[in-house]
Parts: C-alpha cells; sequence; structure tokens
C-alpha cells in the first residue's frame, strides 16, 4: 500500500466529472487499497478518487468511531437513489485543507453502488454518515462543499485561499 498525494484546490482533477468504473480489478483494488491507506493517514473520514488524481467513480467512507459499525465503506459507482430532510452542519475536506463551514446537507439519503467485489450494496444513512456519503458523491460530481457557500463567505473563501497560495510560494 502507498500513501497518495491528495489534490488541493484549485486542482483541475477535483472539477472533473468522475468515469464509471467498468469492471473491478487489479487496479482498481490497489487504488482502493491506497486510498485507504490515504485517508486513515491524513487523517479524514472519506475519500473521492478525484482528490487522488483518478477521476473515476469510486469513494471510501469510515467515520472511525467506535459507535459506528460500518468500518470501512467502499462503494463503486455510488448514488444517490433517495434523499429527504435537512441538517445544517460543519464541514470540512482533505482537498480544502484547514477550511470549514456549515453546509446544507440531506438528513437521510439512500445510496446504491457496488462494493470491492462487484457486489450491489445499498446503504440507508442519517446524521455524519448521510452527510459524508453526500460529501464524496459530490466529489464525483466535480463538486466541492464550497460551492454550497453563500456568494459572499465564497467570495472571502476566494480571497483568502489566493492569498494563503501566495504565501505558500513566497516561503
Amino acid at each position: 500500500m502507498a500513501i497518495l498525494n491528495i489534490c488541493v484546490y484549485p486542482d483541475p482533477v477535483l472539477r472533473q466529472k468522475a468515469q464509471p468504473i467498468e469492471r473491478v480489478d487489479a487496479g482498481i483494488r490497489k487504488l482502493i487499497d491506497d486510498m485507504a491507506e490515504t485517508m486513515y493517514d491524513a487523517p479524514g473520514i472519506g475519500l473521492a478518487a478525484n482528490q487522488v488524481g483518478r477521476p473515476l467513480r469510486l469513494i471510501l467512507v469510515d467515520l472511525q468511531r467506535e459507535e459506528d459499525d460500518h468500518g470501512l465503506i467502499v462503494l463503486v459507482n455510488p448514488e444517490i437513489v433517495e434523499a429527504s430532510g435537512q441538517v445544517i452542519g460543519e464541514e470540512g475536506c482533505l482537498s480544502v485543507p484547514d477550511f470549514f463551514s456549515n453546509v446544507k446537507r440531506h438528513e437521510s439519503v439512500v445510496v446504491r453502488g457496488l462494493d470491492a467485489d462487484e457486489n450491489p450494496v445499498e446503504i440507508r444513512a442519517d446524521g455524519l454518515l448521510a452527510v459524508a456519503l453526500q460529501h464524496e458523491i459530490d466529489h464525483l460530481e466535480g463538486r466541492l462543499f464550497i460551492d454550497y457557500l453563500n456568494p459572499i463567505k465564497r467570495d472571502i473563501f476566494k480571497r483568502k485561499w489566493k492569498k494563503r497560495i501566495k504565501e505558500a510560494q513566497t516561503a
């Protein structure tokens, strides 16, 4: 297993729409293992293949909490098939480090996809798991959580981010 580089905003791969995975072959299995290693090392609770420079429809989620009995969730070609309710909560992203903001999401979702063995999976989720699944599936569509900010907050974020990039380049 290897730790992969996490692409950071404004890397163009983060805006690419991910392509469906036709088969879970040895290359995809290695990508899953490497993504898991990368996510745990970061540490994060979710990772989409776009975030490691591979625009493929693959996400991993692990809430990493004792009270959570899911453990590592691997979803190939996931899609949200039902969504209900609304919740607002603070989100962050490994591709937008050190920035957090409140985001409105669905409170409950039903997600379908395939597991790493190409078996059909359906997950009914609410709370943090529902938010994490929506966040990671957004990555597959080329959307980031900052896209949900109101125009004023988004403008403030972009100005701060440009300043941060400029400071990093001169350091």
